[in-house]
């Protein structure tokens, strides 16, 4: 279902045969939610990992639905995953697929941790740089702000 889903978004390009992407002038992005739902199988392989992943080192994959099943070669785009923490229904990916990805993670943390972290960085930061009093002094309400916009985002 992946390669057929990536691959309904594709047109054939002209010149080089077996090059497939997006419309003329455009670029794709591949979003993949949930990358490490898929059970695995037995050998712990997951198919759908596993056809991306031969995107990203092939460059693209075999058409199943064309009888010769030529190379597509898949340009102009990027694939985008996110995932939560393996466990609870999710699995491990493998090195080799995620070697491909800049990885991002976000940990949740509670307001204390975060007060704490913001007034000891914008402290130092307010006595290294020749601020004024009355400037130093608005530290509590800065890290109060800063707080106040990451909890409404």
């Amino acid at each position: 279902m992946v390669q057929d889903i990536v691959d309904l978004k594709m047109d054939q390009k002209r010149g080089k045969r077996g090059n497939w992407g997006p419309r003329v002038g455009m670029r794709s992005v591949v979003f993949v939610d949930d990358l490490n739902m898929p059970k695995p199988e037995d050998s712990g392989a997951m198919p759908p990992v596993e056809i991306l992943r031969q995107w990203m080192d092939q460059g693209g994959w075999y058409d199943r639905k064309d009888p010769k099943h030529p190379f597509r070669n898949l340009i102009d785009g990027m694939c985008v995953c996110a995932m939560g923490p393996p466990g609870g229904g999710k699995s491990f990916i493998t090195p080799r697929f995620q070697r491909h990805f800049n990885t991002i993670i976000f940990a949740l943390t509670d307001e204390a941790t975060m007060k704490t972290i913001f007034t000891s960085i914008l402290s130092y930061y307010f006595r290294t740089g020749g601020f004024s009093n009355e400037i130093m002094g608005m530290n509590d309400k800065l890290v109060n702000a800063t707080l106040l916009v990451y909890k409404r985002i």
